[in-house]
């Protein structure tokens, strides 16, 4: 069964359309430079001409054109080294609420704009300023004339689909209207198999808003990792498919799009969470590219071996076990087969997750601990279903020396429960109260939760009283699984699987029995 789930797992699915002829190259892709730990975040950062030039050399391949945002951190040699490599480059310039580095930023941008005439297509003078709020479109539309006043090549301003709707004095400043249309980050968003569609729509509404005006897509493009946002996934195949569908669009209706982005930027998770950091057509760690246009597609690409992960570690459940209870009934062997099951076809994807959720000794430190329950829960549990030993109350463990356990099987399987609870708790006041940017680890915390819940249902429960500890603990999660539900919406699988796990631990809590501590 372990198999046969990762079989289907890592199946590729076919890409029904290959966008671009053969030897066509993007029209434009947006490109930041920083590699692995290297941020914009830091003001001493400062990327140099060889990495930028080995970059290009790579997208090189695969576009005739680079859209930049700023001219700092080195920035200011891509344009350069892309005449070098015969790509032209979209020019930007960052605008902020200082009006110092705005000046140093605009002169910059009209000094590269004079030296490569025949490199630079246009001048984006500022990328989603007014959506910060850090300036006004008034002031934005000044700067635009000034710079248009400057330079030979056409200027425009990069910003989400909505703000320039709200400031039409800045299409008026403008040669095109630069829209950022992200069907991801909608307000109400819209998931990969509508996202040409929408693409399109909103393409037509802008343009019937500003007559005349040439509409350029500034930004396009799915997340290829992260959390589900209603009905929208991010992931390789999702990627792969709402990509290709805006281009072979964008190829029918003939208008211009400027993908998002080149490679991985492993900075951006420190704002977005892990979706932020996985938008590129490119990997950053292996500098590889996700997909090849028109070819099937894996969600799973390394699936053979985070099956065969499985399939061992639910021989390890199995042989300790059997060795703590050959002759145990049918039922308990049912449970520890279940256990085997879950345990053994989730640990893989736990473990794949762990690098991609983990930002931080924090981040770190939650995703290997969700990945030590789902680990140590099956086996554990297991052990304890085929011994008879009861699930401890938190009062076993936490209480006064003269109440607490000795025995060892009852002392694991009790810090385990409390190491659960734990996590789930956390989980869910994370998701109840700042969500947006927050995974759902929804398999490491099923691994965890299905054997105690099992043991649960099918142990007879020990005289005594329900502890309050447990029961708080019960009735937070109780109150949290509907509120994420709703917040996150039906449309969302992510949500539904971990609230369904959310909700098996509230059951094992409610029902934890014993002496009064």
């Amino acid at each position: 069964m372990i198999a046969m789930f990762w079989v289907w797992l890592g199946l590729p699915v076919p890409i029904h359309q290959a966008p671009l002829k053969p030897g066509q190259k993007l029209y434009c892709v947006s490109y930041a430079p920083f590699h692995g730990s290297q941020t914009p975040l830091d003001l001493s950062t400062h990327i140099s001409a060889d990495q930028i030039d080995h970059d290009l050399g790579q997208l090189a391949q695969l576009t005739d054109c680079v859209r930049t945002y700023s001219t700092d951190f080195g920035l200011d040699q891509i344009a350069g080294i892309a005449a070098k490599h015969g790509l032209k480059v979209i020019q930007g310039l960052w605008l902020s609420g200082k009006s110092d580095y705005n000046r140093s930023q605009i002169e910059t941008a009209v000094a590269l704009a004079k030296r490569y005439v025949g490199t630079i297509r246009a001048v984006v003078v500022g990328n989603e300023t007014l959506l910060r709020g850090e300036m006004s479109g008034d002031t934005l539309a000044g700067i635009m004339r000034e710079v248009k006043s400057r330079v030979s090549v056409p200027v425009t301003y990069g910003d989400v689909w909505e703000f320039w709707l709200r400031n039409p004095q800045v299409a008026s400043a403008a040669d095109f209207i630069t829209i950022h249309i992200l069907p991801y980050w909608e307000d109400f968003p819209i998931a990969a198999n509508e996202a040409a569609a929408h693409v399109d729509a909103i393409r037509l509404k802008v343009a019937a808003a500003f007559p005349g005006k040439e509409i350029l897509i500034g930004e396009v493009g799915w997340p290829s990792a992260g959390r589900m946002r209603e009905g929208a996934l991010p992931s390789p195949y999702n990627q792969a498919r709402a990509i290709q569908d805006v281009l072979a669009l964008a190829a029918r209706e003939n208008f211009r799009v400027n993908l998002i982005e080149a490679y991985d930027q492993p900075w951006k998770r420190a704002l977005e969470g892990t979706t932020g950091g996985h938008w590129g057509l490119i990997s950053d760690a292996r500098r590889q590219f996700k997909f090849v246009w028109g070819e099937p597609v894996s969600n799973h690409p390394q699936w053979l071996g985070e099956g065969i992960a499985g399939v061992a570690f639910a021989v390890i459940i199995f042989a300790l076990t059997f060795l703590a209870g050959r002759k145990a009934p049918p039922l308990l062997w049912g449970a520890v087969t279940t256990n085997a099951i879950v345990g053994g076809g989730l640990i893989g994807w736990t473990i794949a997750n762990v690098p991609l959720q983990s930002l931080g000794a924090g981040g770190w430190i939650r995703s290997c601990a969700l990945a030590a329950v789902a680990m140590l829960n099956p086996l554990a549990v297991s052990l304890a279903i085929m011994r008879g030993v009861a699930l401890p109350r938190f009062s076993k463990l936490l209480g006064p020396a003269a109440h607490r356990t000795h025995d060892p099987l009852t002392l694991i399987v009790g810090t385990l429960l409390i190491a659960t609870t734990l996590l789930a708790v956390l989980t869910a006041l994370g998701l109840a109260f700042d969500p947006r940017y927050k995974d759902f680890p929804f398999a490491p915390l099923t691994a965890a939760a299905v054997p105690f819940l099992l043991h649960t249902l099918i142990m007879p429960r020990p005289p005594g009283e329900r502890g309050t500890s447990e029961i708080l603990a019960a009735l937070l999660l109780a109150l949290a699984v509907p509120y994420i539900v709703l917040d996150e919406s039906f449309a969302n699988w992510q949500s539904l699987w971990l609230c369904g796990a959310l909700a098996a631990i509230a059951v094992t809590l409610i029902q934890a029995r014993g002496a009064r501590s």
